[in-house]
């Protein structure tokens, strides 16, 4: 007992401590407000998420915190009637036993002996008012001792309910013994009749008690008292065997002289051994009955318990875990047994004791609402599992989709590769619009990758802006310079199934391929561009818009050759002056430079020095 008023004080701490977080969760929640205001939208959703895993948490622990409280409030009240009424009642069996030991001897006097017979009868009466009394705390110890998780509580409990039925049994042991005591003496004393009598009565009064019309069936606990009272009633009806043979052994002394009074004698005497022998068959009949009644009780307990035990784990898997395979032979399983627990019910109630109709009852109805609770959990699985399959099928089948017109677009893509570029700059153009239409096409697809790859994150990737061409003004005519570029970022993704990692990189290989595709043309269109442009190339053309290029930035051409010769050794390489030139702002490409630097390279080494550098004031022309 003990333990449980230290469990309650823990627990009323424990109250404490979480009531101390609740202003930190009103604080959270606050904060999180704030930060929903002033977070991007995908931010918020976390924030949100998380505040509700929070609260739902919160919840479900303030739940749990109030069943605990219940249920340690209803074992307090349990073990504290359970305490009162053992006390109060061994209380009680410590004075009848003083009382019985301090009854005045058996008078030999025949209405002495009457009197203390009628007045054993009177404490006898009082002894079967109170067994309900004693069953009942019995009952209640057994409950809290099935409840209990302690060790010491179980052996307290156990001792308690040991000193509880030893003093019951010394009592009524010690009541029995004195009332065969006084029939032994009444018939002692001469009073044939009346010890006779009293025995009859004795038999009239226990042989519908063990009729076997009286149900014995039950619940575990009551078979088990009706068994101990049977015991009870098996010893005293032992102990009454006695005083029969004494009773046999006088009438044959009576009757040997044949009488009137001796036929009678001998006629009472026939119908007490009647009686006798139907008490002591309907005994071995309800012995037997109980004995069946017991192991059925057993039998529906177990069943009834691990049945439960099985739907509760049924329920926590149907409501946390994960479906197993097998879901439909686990039903199946489980319903045979609730039809085997529920035929055994049925059969008990068919002889059960009135006491247990109610208790019967309330098992088979409890374990029907359990297992109609785990079977509509069963069902809403189902339904639930059934809507994911669907979903997953149609995302299945638009993967498919995908992955078969990516192969389509790969393919396409190769066979394009494949074909030699035009040396036309028509024939190139339209190769880049055709290709800017596939890239139109690719992108249109992008919203269905995002789609199915949503649970991968949240952009599958930045779109690429077509490449754009500019053109810058010279002298005579306009040069083409591509833009770079626009890359395609592919952030790290978690596929959920092999398939969509297979699309995932399947869709970036596609983009990879579509985008060297997509440069190549674009330079390919250049360089016709450039050959175009080269074709008219006039050296004194250029060198007059370099000069001017030169002039406009205040700077001589001394200042020029030193910016390109870094080493100072008085010459440059072709390739120097090609990169630093293109490097430059000046409008020019590559073409017209690797002319330029061959004019400027008059003796051929490849190195172009300060001298030949003067080409660009119109001297030394080659």
């Amino acid at each position: 007992m003990k333990i449980i008023y230290l469990l309650i004080r823990y627990f009323r701490l424990l109250v404490t401590e979480v009531n101390a977080y609740s202003e930190k969760i009103s604080t959270m929640e606050a904060l999180a407000s704030r930060l929903k205001e002033y977070s991007k939208k995908q931010d918020c959703t976390v924030v949100q998420n998380l505040m509700v895993t929070v609260q739902d948490r919160w919840r479900k622990l303030n739940q749990r915190l109030n069943e605990r409280g219940k249920s340690l409030e209803d074992a307090k009240k349990q073990a504290k009637q359970f305490s009162e009424s053992w006390r109060l009642l061994a209380d009680w069996m410590v004075e009848v036993e003083q009382t019985l030991d301090t009854h005045k001897e058996i008078s030999v006097s025949h209405e002495e002996i009457k009197q203390q017979l009628s007045e054993q009868k009177e404490f006898q009466k009082l002894l079967r008012s109170k067994r309900p009394v004693y069953e009942a705390t019995l009952k209640s110890g057994r409950s809290l001792r099935e409840k209990s998780q302690c060790p010491a509580d179980k052996q307290q409990l156990e001792d308690m309910l040991a000193e509880l039925r030893d003093t019951w049994d010394t009592i009524s042991g010690k009541s029995m013994e004195r009332q065969h005591k006084l029939e032994e003496a009444l018939l002692f004393s001469g009073r044939f009749t009346d010890a006779l009598q009293a025995l009859m009565d004795w038999l009239y009064r226990a042989e519908p008690q063990l009729s076997e019309e009286l149900p014995v069936g039950g619940e575990k606990d009551l078979v088990t008292n009706l068994i101990d009272k049977h015991k009870v009633f098996q010893k005293e009806l032992g102990k009454r065997a006695g005083c029969m043979k004494m009773l046999k052994k006088s009438v044959r002394d009576l009757t040997k002289n044949i009488t009137a009074d001796s036929h009678w004698l001998q006629e009472q005497m026939e119908e007490l051994e009647s009686r006798w022998e139907i008490v002591c068959r309907l005994s071995v009949s309800k012995q037997t009955r109980l004995e069946v009644a017991l192991q059925q009780a057993e039998e529906f307990d177990s069943l009834v318990h691990s049945f439960l035990e099985r739907l509760s784990e049924a329920e926590r898997t149907l409501k946390y875990g994960v479906i197993p395979e097998d879901e439909t032979s686990v039903l199946e399983f489980q319903k045979q047994h609730l039809v085997s627990g529920v035929c055994i019910g049925e059969e008990i109630l068919a002889s059960c004791h009135p006491d247990s109709v109610i208790t019967i009852k309330s098992w088979i109805s409890v374990t029907k609402t359990r297992f109609e609770e785990v079977q509509a959990w069963a069902h809403q699985q189902a339904e639930r599992i059934q809507g994911t399959l669907t979903i997953l099928e149609a995302e299945r089948a638009e993967v498919q989709r995908l992955l078969d017109w990516i192969s389509a677009a790969e393919e396409s893509l190769t066979l394009r590769d494949q074909e030699p570029l035009p040396s036309d700059m028509g024939q190139a153009e339209e190769l880049i619009t055709q290709h800017e239409v596939f890239m139109e096409e690719l992108n249109r697809q992008l919203p269905e990758m995002e789609k199915v790859t949503k649970f991968c994150r949240e952009k599958l990737i930045c779109k690429p802006q077509l490449p754009q061409t500019r053109k810058t003004s010279t002298s005579k005519e306009s040069t083409v310079k591509p833009q770079p570029m626009a890359t395609t970022s592919f952030e790290p993704l978690e596929p959920k199934t092999p398939l969509v990692s297979l699309l995932i990189s399947r869709w970036q290989q596609l983009w990879l391929l579509a985008l060297d595709r997509q440069s190549r043309l674009q330079n390919h269109l250049q360089k016709l561009r450039e050959l175009e442009e080269f074709a008219n190339f006039d050296f004194n053309v250029w060198r007059k818009r370099y000069m001017q290029w030169i002039s406009h930035l205040k700077s001589r051409i001394l200042d020029v050759f030193r910016g390109i010769d870094r080493d100072q050794d008085g010459r440059i390489s072709q390739r120097e002056f090609i990169d630093s030139v293109l490097s430059s702002k000046f409008p020019t490409n590559s073409l017209e430079m690797n002319a330029v630097a061959n004019i400027f390279d008059i003796n051929g080494d490849g190195y172009i020095d300060y001298y030949e550098f003067g080409v660009l004031r119109g001297h030394h022309l080659k």
